[in-house]
């Protein structure tokens, strides 16, 4: 029999892995033949989130020539580069073009048959169109993994799980609404992929509470608005009469930021300055551990000061009152009120200042007389940003934007640094196209959209979900539907997925967080002493190395490349020295 690995999961980062496997094997295994078993219900390459059968009316949110599947020399990694086109090019598309998610389906799938094309003419791909339910075996043996509908496992000598986005329980709080819905005939729909959800139970005019704020928002207000036949006239918005009206809030009560519209031009800055291998290298040797809010985020903040600074004084300088080499050295050396005081008499204009905690929370102590006045600060703060996000000029939050991206790479080091982090990453760096908040302020304007607030609180009372928000003192808003607008989150323990139940069981280990614990080199699952299991490997948003996603921009570094690449490197000397033995 030839050796053979299990992969569970074919969305990009399975394929993104198989493409890692194609490029080292020339060097780490060559001619000792190979099964390949991808198990997973959806297509190769795009997977369940970015499969082609969804409505064609959902983005991307990055431009086209911002998503690739193919490393470059950026990333730091010990397998071979092997470029690739990006999204724009091989789709042969506008590169600033937000593409449609069946085109990314589309994508992902060549993708998929690219790398299977480069393996090796003895390394063989088999797809099982089902799920993997558990895995069971010896640490030092075989491993069974057991199919659904299949009465016999499939044997390997090695497993990786690239499970993705998975669904999962839910929490105390959405139990309980979940409870009285069902009592009152109220309709919740709880954390889920928006394009899974069945949005029939959401009725035309009648009012419907949305919490969160985010993508999931986003997705869920068009499906709910062009998707139920309404369009657009320039910026005013056409209904058909079928759409609900949505109240959405969040803990933030704004969207995320817009993507930035412009290029970047000129010298990029010299990152990773403040936070770096080595802040890292001293953050994991502390035998008592770290505290990501006192240890961590300081160095991040004065990181991403430094970026935002950089481009501000060598870009605009008329802006600024001292020569950038004076304000460099003394930033370098300050502490944080040091440098507070030295931005404030450095650069004259707050607008040009940066303020990470008003930036993450634009809303506290903010406080509206009426509803509709509410409406309209937040259609001037949406309009603001997108004005801000689209002006070069501001070219400054293009370069926090590269400063939260090398962050992220460090952080990968780490393992769980919490929720907060991935939440504040994703607001600043990863919001909607401009467009989408343009839609959303045509709905908002319609009447089909309207704002609740910050720190929305959700009561199940009287029959009704009731909604309301200190932004807004005394305003209530009730209804009988409410929807959880965000993915699951990515827990363990609270996982649908039988087959993390399992490991869960079998002793595999979670963080505080309920993230599976994995070795930060390679990816070898950890017990509860620590001990990596030598044939279990894992990838993906529910480990505690998690990356902002599968694919990246060109020439970032690609944090999601380079573990892969580590995986398969790890798995094929693996592989290689297992068949040396069995010869032997």
């Amino acid at each position: 029999m030839k050796p053979s690995l299990v992969i569970v999961g074919a969305g990009p980062r399975g394929t993104g892995l198989i493409e890692r496997i194609a490029a080292n094997a020339p060097e780490l295994y060559a001619g000792s033949g190979l099964d390949i078993h991808l198990v997973d219900p959806h297509p190769p390459g795009a997977g369940r989130i970015w499969r082609e059968a969804q409505s064609p009316l959902l983005w991307m949110n990055s431009h086209a020539e911002d998503v690739t599947m193919f490393t470059d020399e950026t990333v730091v990694m010990d397998g071979p580069v092997r470029p690739g086109p990006t999204l724009h090019e091989w789709a042969a598309i506008d590169g600033r073009t937000f593409a449609d998610r069946q085109l990314q389906g589309a994508y992902l799938s060549w993708v998929h048959e690219q790398a299977v094309a480069a393996l090796p003419p003895d390394v063989t791909v088999h797809h099982h169109p089902c799920r993997a339910l558990r895995v069971s075996g010896p640490r030092e043996g075989r491993q069974q993994v057991w199919l659904e509908g299949r009465p016999r496992p499939l044997l390997a000598d090695l497993v990786v799980l690239a499970l993705g986005h998975l669904d999962a329980e839910l929490d105390q709080g959405q139990r309980e609404l979940a409870s009285y819905a069902r009592a009152h005939d109220l309709v919740h729909l709880p954390p889920d992929f928006t394009a899974d959800s069945d949005l029939s139970s959401l009725a035309p005019g009648e009012p419907v509470l949305v919490r969160g704020f985010g993508l999931a928002f986003v997705d869920l207000m068009v499906l709910l608005t062009e998707g139920r036949g309404g369009r657009y006239d320039g910026d005013t918005y056409l209904p058909s009469g079928r759409e609900p009206v949505l109240y959405v809030g969040s803990r933030r009560g704004v969207p995320y930021h817009s993507k930035i519209g412009y290029d970047w031009t000129g010298e990029r800055p010299p990152l990773p300055r403040f936070f770096g291998p080595a802040e890292v290298d001293a953050l994991l040797a502390r035998p008592e551990g770290f505290d990501f809010r006192r240890d961590v985020w300081p160095s991040i903040e004065k990181e991403l000061g430094f970026a935002h600074y950089h481009r501000l004084f060598t870009v605009h300088p008329e802006r600024t009152a001292i020569a950038w080499t004076d304000f460099e050295e003394k930033y370098a050396a300050g502490e944080a009120t040091e440098r507070e005081a030295l931005v404030a008499s450095a650069v004259p204009d707050p607008a040009d200042r940066l303020d990470l905690a008003a930036l993450d929370r634009p809303l506290d102590g903010v406080r509206y007389a009426s509803h509709e006045e509410f409406q309209e600060g937040l259609r001037a703060y949406v309009e603001g940003d997108l004005h801000r996000r689209h002006d070069p000029g501001n070219s400054p939050d293009l370069a926090v934007f590269l400063g939260l991206l090398s962050v992220y790479g460090q952080l990968i080091r780490l393992g769980d640094v919490g929720p907060w982090w991935h939440g504040f990453f994703s607001y600043l760096a990863s919001g909607p196209p401009g467009p989408r908040l343009r839609q959303m302020l045509a709905l908002s304007r319609a009447g089909v959209v309207r704002f609740v607030g910050a720190d929305m609180a959700v009561v199940a009372e009287d029959g009704v979900f009731r909604a309301s928000s200190a932004t807004v003192p005394g305003e209530t808003v009730q209804a009988r539907a409410l929807v959880e607008a965000r993915l699951p989150e990515p827990t363990v323990g609270r996982a649908l997925d039988p087959l993390l139940r399992e490991l869960h069981a079998d002793g595999a280990v979670e963080t505080p967080e309920g993230l599976l614990r994995v070795d930060r080199s390679d990816g070898r699952i950890l017990d509860g002493g620590g001990r990596p299991h030598s044939r279990r490997f894992a990838l993906g948003p529910y480990t505690d190395v998690r990356t902002p996603g599968a694919f990246t921009r060109p020439r970032t570094g690609g944090p999601a490349f380079r573990q892969n690449d580590a995986t398969a490197r790890a798995a094929l000397a693996f592989l290689r020295d297992l068949a040396y033995r069995a010869a032997a």
